[in-house]
């Protein structure tokens, strides 16, 4: 087989275009970057031609429940492939199945339907691990979780998830629950990053957990604390502790309407695109029109409303998670937030390759990395979705 050359584009790196340049990926990974002048292309090389399009870094979604009608807690390997190849699609080239709160039973099928998954998984975007999303939530947070499911981190408990799957490389949970704290380093240990969502805790607390390895808040405004009052006493909470704590990273569903212009541009300006990664937090309902659907699996979840542009539960009193895909956050931030192409672009792979330390082979187009890449036209329109060198969608 030959190389996979991508000629014609405006590379796009961390910080600054190419101009000129083609990239050169050879057996899944990129072996050169180079003036189109240094390069002869041979008869047996597959070449795309960028037609003057962008060719980004594939995109990396660190945070999503399903996409094109299809949710991982579906429990099925249809599910996980369908979630896959839709959101390759809209440019995203890694992504991090994540679970909702549930019955015991329904994650532990979650693991092995996974590994299957994993194996077959030949045509969507690849699998870097799973999120697990729960069950250790603050009542008064729940958002959309099931409350039903809720309950306190008990060693019994999680030692009994963590042995059985290795698959686990991120856990959202409220850090204010007993036993919260202990968890979170047990985690750590394990290399798998606690992240803080669905919290009422204030600001002592948080930072106490960011001492214990909770880095990373889930999803920044949606179901967690704010300034609060405790016998006329004023605390901060989860979200300013967010702004406080430098080193903390943030993720955003930078869909438009989870968040307005207005904290679009509070977190860019604030936290920046080194601490900030763009998620999708997308539920069966992206890529798919208008009207009911499901959170959770089809079995067990809750029924929600598609409209405005995002999933509601059907009283309409919280959003019940996105319908968005990644190109439409790109898309978002630079439209509505008024951010540049390079930092929006940056937020949705490199930044997000950092947080879940695998920046090393992800995140940006540079030799020796992987050849996960993008091509995509003005208007974040997706003309191909390359992963490992493989083109998993073409328009």
């Amino acid at each position: 087989m030959g190389k996979l050359i991508i000629t014609n584009g405006r590379i796009i790196l961390p910080d600054s275009y190419l101009d000129d340049h083609v990239v050169i990926c050879n057996n899944g990974v990129i072996e050169r970057v180079c003036l189109k002048s240094d390069f002869s292309f041979s008869e047996s090389d597959e070449i795309i031609d960028a037609r003057g399009k962008y060719v980004s870094p594939g995109f990396i979604d660190i945070h999503t429940h399903g996409g094109g009608g299809h949710d991982f807690m579906d429990g099925t390997i249809e599910a996980y492939l369908g979630a896959a190849e839709t959101h390759a699609r809209y440019g995203t080239t890694l992504l991090l199945p994540t679970t909702l709160t549930s019955t015991f039973d329904e994650l532990m099928k979650t693991f092995s339907v996974y590994r299957e998954a994993v194996k077959r998984n030949t045509k969507g975007a690849k699998f870097l691990g799973l999120h697990l999303e729960g069950p250790y939530f603050a009542y008064n947070q729940r958002g959309a979780q099931d409350p039903k499911y809720l309950r306190n981190p008990e060693p019994k408990e999680y030692n009994k998830i963590l042995a059985e799957s290795d698959d686990i490389v991120r856990w959202s949970l409220a850090p204010e629950l007993p036993g919260a704290f202990d968890f979170g380093k047990i985690l750590t240990s394990k290399n798998i990053l606690p992240s803080i969502a669905h919290s009422d805790a204030i600001y002592e607390e948080v930072l106490e957990a960011f001492e214990a390895g909770f880095t990373h808040s889930t999803h920044l405004y949606s179901a967690m604390s704010t300034i609060t009052r405790k016998n006329a006493f004023r605390y901060a909470g989860v979200i300013e502790a967010a702004y406080l704590i430098d080193d903390m990273t943030v993720e955003i569903i930078a869909d438009g309407v989870h968040l307005p212009k207005s904290l679009l541009q509070f977190v860019y300006k604030f936290k920046g695109p080194d601490k900030t990664a763009l998620c999708t937090d997308s539920m069966r309902g992206a890529g798919m029109p208008d009207g009911k659907s499901i959170l959770g699996s089809l079995e067990k979840g809750q029924e929600v409303i598609i409209e405005d542009g995002v999933a509601k539960l059907p009283d309409r009193t919280a959003f019940a998670g996105s319908v968005a895909t990644a190109d439409r956050l790109v898309r978002t931030m630079m439209n509505l937030a008024n951010v540049s192409l390079l930092e929006t672009i940056k937020m949705m792979t490199l930044t997000p390759a950092k947080i879940m330390k695998i920046d090393a082979s992800k995140g940006s187009i540079a030799e020796g990395k992987d050849a996960d890449i993008t091509i995509f036209d003005e208007n974040i329109q997706v003309s191909h979705t390359i992963s490992e060198g493989n083109v998993i969608f073409r328009s």
